[in-house]
């Protein structure tokens, strides 16, 4: 399931264009729940690409740099120790 949330949301569409209507001050949340796929990938020459597919289709992709994936590893890896979701 995703659920995108977009605040201060507008644009305009003419002969198949879309343009930015109003201030550039827009801004969204994405949520994707119930992923049956995830996977890790390089994204360049200086990222790691995390991709998440759920069963209807619906994909995030999240690039990130090599120090915020193992502050994330190091978060999981917290969890495992810590968490009864990993038992």
């Amino acid at each position: 399931m995703l659920t995108l949330n977009l605040d201060e949301f507008m644009v305009e569409l003419q002969e198949g264009s879309i343009k930015n209507v109003g201030p550039t001050n827009k801004s969204a949340t994405v949520k994707l729940f119930e992923v049956e796929e995830a996977e890790a990938r390089e994204f360049g020459d200086k990222r790691v690409k995390l991709v998440f597919e759920d069963a209807d289709g619906n994909e995030v992709q999240v690039s990130l740099f090599p120090e915020d994936v193992r502050k994330i590893a190091s978060d999981i890896e917290a969890l495992e120790d810590d968490s009864p979701v990993f038992e």
